[in-house]
């Protein structure tokens, strides 16, 4: 894919330190640390390392990735290894998109007390799947899953959603075989709704009984239990939006699809078309006219607010899994969801034989001149990588 001619970090340049002035009111220091680490992203700032193609000898100096989540440049590596990593826990059946939404009107109290309000929104929208499907007259199985927070709208507003990715089936509640769900129909989605908005109002109660809400400006009128209990009202007037899309393909399908969710930020750098008299222009899809792509221009600070309301708070944990494939049962479940399934023959069609992976490690990058593997051959401080930088021509995998 070709470079594209601006990126998030050309951005953070022309807005300049004086951003820092204006934005004092709601800029923090975690902000302050995903500047800093986009601002250095594969610059000699965090040093680099030589890499050598085994094959021809070429040598070239790549600069180091930030890692950090929040930075555009470090996401597709970091989804790479985590799908290799989730390939072998895939099951040889069809897959559901699941998605939770929040009212736009709990936004404000998001964005004060992000830990508490997303977490909540995993938690409601974890319990609500599992109940739901272990009714007998829905699923009557035991679900696993995984999901992924994401904060955001194709024009970086501030929108909490969860994407759930479930296999289309259970276990049966005493593990003798596997429950296949309906080829068009999971769970119905009104269900899904009520049940979702029952189970977040109330949760929003407890955090609020336990004094674990932080309100601030507008909403500080909000920490009298009365005055936040009318506030909570008008929430359940108002039809909570659940989005199950059919079951879909098979393993090998389910994974290709998983990567468009996982490892996303606000937005990605080939979305950018321009950064011009202090205006920033980029792509956004119109879900409501056909997903037509259309243009947005932005002032750089606007821009900017945006992109960093979505900082999520330091070690919070954005992809989650629940059931069977819940990191303290997955050992035991999985290989027994595998059994029931091909015993039963429901294994999805589309799946076919599985090619075995290659067990030899998959290059980063190839040598620009006979294609070969490159590999690391030493590391370069940011002091070494100053010094020695004119003597080979640096390259970017």
């Amino acid at each position: 894919m070709p470079r594209p001619p601006i990126e998030v970090a050309d951005i953070l340049r022309a807005a300049g330190e004086s951003f820092f002035q204006r934005s004092q009111q709601w800029f923090t220091w975690l902000h302050l640390k995903v500047w800093n680490a986009i601002l250095r992203c594969r610059t000699a700032a965090l040093g680099g390392h030589i890499d050598a193609c085994s094959g021809c000898g070429y040598q070239a100096i790549s600069f180091n990735s930030c890692r950090n989540r929040h930075c555009p440049r470090c996401q597709a590596n970091a989804r790479d290894r985590w799908l290799e990593a989730r390939e072998k826990e895939l099951l040889p059946t069809r897959y559901v998109h699941v998605v939770f939404t929040l009212p736009h009107q709990l936004s404000p109290l998001a964005l004060q007390n992000k830990r508490e309000i997303y977490s909540l929104l995993f938690r409601a929208s974890a319990e609500t799947l599992l109940e739901i499907a272990r009714d007998p007259q829905r699923l009557g199985a035991e679900i696993g899953f995984f999901s992924v927070l994401h904060t955001w709208n194709q024009k970086l507003q501030h929108h909490p959603h969860v994407h759930c990715v479930v296999p289309a089936g259970g276990l049966a509640p005493d593990h003798s075989r596997w429950i296949d769900s309906q080829q068009k129909f999971f769970l119905p989605v009104e269900v899904l709704g009520e049940v979702f908005r029952g189970k977040f109002v109330d949760g929003l109660e407890e955090l609020h009984a336990e004094h674990k809400l932080g309100f601030h400006g507008t909403l500080a009128a909000l920490q009298n239990p009365k005055l936040f209990a009318a506030w909570l009202r008008p929430l359940f007037r108002t039809k909570w939006v659940v989005y199950s899309k059919r079951p879909f393909g098979g393993a090998q399908h389910a994974l290709r699809y998983l990567g468009q969710y996982t490892h996303r930020v606000a937005i990605s750098n080939h979305r950018l078309v321009s950064l011009e008299n202090g205006h920033v222009t980029f792509r956004w899809r119109d879900s409501a006219h056909q997903n037509k792509k259309r243009l947005m221009t932005l002032p750089v600070d606007e821009f900017l607010r945006r992109f960093l309301l979505h900082v999520l708070p330091v070690g919070f944990v954005r992809i989650r899994h629940f059931g069977f494939l819940a990191h303290r049962r997955r050992g035991a479940l999985l290989p027994l969801c595998a059994r029931l399934l091909a015993d039963s023959g429901q294994t999805h069609a589309e799946t076919g034989p599985q090619e075995k992976p290659d067990s030899s490690p998959q290059p980063l990058w190839t040598c620009p001149r006979c294609g070969g593997p490159m590999m690391l051959i030493e590391r370069l401080s940011p002091l070494e990588l100053r010094i020695r930088s004119p003597s080979i021509p640096v390259a970017l995998p």
